[in-house]
């Protein structure tokens, strides 16, 4: 299989879905005309997307290989620890600079910024992956990646917004997606060698969309808030669910074939 069609595919993946995810962001709030509204629905969808994906897609995979449970939990834990202690290194970093953006904010961007890395990693390597086994489980992989992916990032980037990269949320997380290329070009060359850290890298990342969600975008959610505030959180934070829940069965229904 051409490592080129890998690296394009790849590419188109994970950048790809950053930008489809971008602009329509950027279509909603312009055609609501409520900026406020938009971002209390868009915090809703970064909670229910965060947590659905990490709970219902990258643990269980992680649990289903033939590592050790374990072992996944330490990684779990160690991952939780180190994201926290990431945003307390913000705090002493930037003891004085919280006019506008506090320390929690930026240690939850950092947070999750490495855990989209090490996703779109796991994920270019599953893609390098099909496509060498088949050119069309491969384009299957790819689509299934970047569906899965759009509502992701649509929560990711109200995340970033309100955190130190409000003007450069979309590049930053472009960035973490091209990982997706490197994984693919990872994957091609080094399949057999990095088959066995999938399920870790998997873990890494839940742990990361766990932390994220936990500590930042759900207590912001819970602020006080109007009624029709919380009513627009929690139906957003529904739909985050619901829509990562079937992009994640219709992905399982694919693979199956």
């Amino acid at each position: 299989m051409s490592l080129m069609i890998i690296i394009l595919a790849t590419l188109a993946a994970g950048i790809g879905s950053v930008w489809i995810a971008y602009l329509l962001v950027a279509r909603t709030r312009a055609s609501n005309g409520q900026t406020s509204y938009a971002h209390q629905g868009f915090l809703g969808l970064a909670a229910g997307a965060l947590l659905t994906t990490s709970l219902t897609h990258l643990l269980p995979e992680a649990l289903e290989s033939n590592v050790d449970a374990h072992e996944l939990f330490l990684v779990i834990l160690a991952g939780l620890v180190f994201f926290f202690l990431l945003g307390k290194a913000e705090l002493w970093h930037h003891p004085h600079d919280h006019e506008h953006t506090s320390p929690s904010h930026r240690g939850s961007s950092w947070a999750l910024l490495i855990g989209d890395g090490v996703y779109c990693f796991g994920d270019g390597v599953l893609i390098a992956s099909m496509f060498i086994v088949d050119i069309r489980l491969g384009a299957i992989a790819a689509a299934s990646v970047s569906a899965h992916e759009i509502p992701h990032h649509m929560g990711d980037l109200a995340v970033l917004r309100e955190g130190s990269y409000r003007g450069s949320a979309v590049l930053k997380l472009t960035m973490a997606g091209g990982m997706t290329a490197l994984g693919g070009v990872s994957g091609y060359l080094l399949l057999e060698k990095l088959q066995h850290l999938q399920p870790f890298l998997m873990a890494v990342a839940g742990s990361s969309f766990i932390y994220v969600a936990l500590s930042d975008v759900i207590p912001r959610m819970q602020q006080r808030r109007t009624a029709k505030d919380a009513t627009i959180q929690v139906a957003w934070l529904l739909l985050g669910i619901a829509i990562v829940a079937v992009v994640n069965s219709l992905s399982h229904g694919n693979s199956a074939l």
